[in-house]
C-alpha cells in the first residue's frame, strides 16, 4: 500500500467482517506493510490462534467512521452478518466485498444506495501473495476510494478494474474458480503418468513441479502463452503429438474449457439472483 493510503486507513481504522483464510491473508499483508494492528477491528466468531495474537481489536465493536469495512464472510451468512455494520452506512465508510455471489444491489438493499461499495473477486493464490483480484464499483465510489480499494487488494497480488458488475461472473469463472481447474490438471497429469508406468509419488512430483514451473515461466516471460507453447513444441515431436490431442477443436482443451467456464459463469449468475 502507498504511504498516503496507509496513513489514511491507520488514522480512520479498518473493519473486517469475517476473517477466514482470505481475510487473514489480506490482514497479514496489511500488517506487514505497516498498518498498525490497533487500527483494525475484526468481527469473527471463530478466530484462529494467529488472529487472537495479531493485536487487533477482536470482537470489540467497530469505530464510528472507519475508512474501510471489508466484507469477508461467506455469502450464505452475509444477510445475517451485514446488519451489524449498518451504523457505518453513512457515505463516509467504503464497503469492500470479497464475497462471491453477493451483488452490489443486495448490499445496497441493506446499506442504502448512498453507501460507496466496491465488489471484488479475488482468488486463493492470494494466500501466497500471487493472487489476482477484479474490482467493480457502484456510483457512489469516488476515484480516490477506488484507488484505496485497489491498493488494499493489491497487497496480495495483481488487480484489474472491470467495466462493470456485469463482468464479475466471467471473472469468477476464469480466475475465481480457475485455481481448481489447475489443481485438477495436476491430478490428471499425475494419474496419466501412473498409467504410463510411473509410481504415484514420482508422477505427482513431476506433474506438480511442471505446472508450477510453467506457471512461473508464463508469469515472468514477456512472450505470450501461445509463443511459450510454440517454444517448447518441436515439429513432429512428443509435445506436438500430445498437443494434437489437447488442441482438438471438438474434444480438446478449447471446447472443454469453454464449456467449463460457461458452466461456472452461469452458476454465478444463478447465485446472484
Amino acid at each position: 500500500m502507498g504511504a498516503i493510503i496507509l496513513k489514511q486507513v491507520a488514522r480512520d481504522g479498518l473493519v473486517l467482517l469475517g476473517c477466514g483464510k482470505m481475510g487473514s491473508a489480506l490482514l497479514a499483508r496489511w500488517l506487514v506493510a505497516g498498518l498498525p494492528a490497533a487500527s483494525v477491528w475484526v468481527i469473527e466468531p471463530n478466530p484462529s490462534d494467529w488472529l487472537r495474537s495479531a493485536g487487533v481489536h477482536l470482537n470489540e465493536g467497530v469505530p464510528p467512521e472507519p475508512a474501510v469495512a471489508l466484507l469477508a464472510v461467506k455469502p450464505q451468512i452475509m444477510g445475517a452478518a451485514l446488519p451489524s455494520l449498518v451504523s457505518l452506512a453513512n457515505g463516509r465508510t467504503l464497503f469492500l466485498s470479497i464475497a462471491a455471489g453477493t451483488t452490489i444491489a443486495a448490499f445496497e438493499a441493506i446499506l442504502g444506495d448512498r453507501t460507496p461499495i466496491v465488489r471484488t473477486m479475488p482468488n486463493t493464490p492470494a494466500m501466497v501473495n500471487r493472487g489476482i483480484t477484479a474490482l467493480c464499483r457502484n456510483a457512489r465510489v469516488t476515484d480516490a476510494e477506488m484507488a484505496l480499494a485497489v491498493a488494499l487488494m493489491g497487497a496480495v497480488g495483481e488487480t484489474v478494474i472491470l467495466d462493470g458488475e456485469h463482468q464479475i461472473d466471467a471473472v469468477t469463472a476464469v480466475s475465481g474458480s480457475g485455481p481448481a481447474y489447475v489443481f485438477h490438471l495436476i491430478e490428471t497429469m499425475a494419474a496419466a503418468g501412473e498409467a504410463e508406468g510411473l509410481s504415484r509419488d514420482v508422477a505427482m512430483r513431476l506433474a506438480r513441479a511442471t505446472v508450477c514451473g510453467a506457471g512461473e515461466l508464463a508469469y515472468q516471460s514477456k512472450d505470450s502463452a501461445a509463443q511459450l507453447r510454440v517454444n517448447v513444441t518441436s515439429p513432429g515431436g512428443t509435445t506436438a503429438a500430445a498437443l494434437d490431442v489437447l488442441m482438438d477443436a471438438k474434444a480438446g482443451f478449447p471446447a472443454l474449457l469453454r464449456r467449463a467456464v460457461k458452466a461456472a459463469a452461469e452458476r454465478g449468475r444463478e447465485l446472484g439472483k
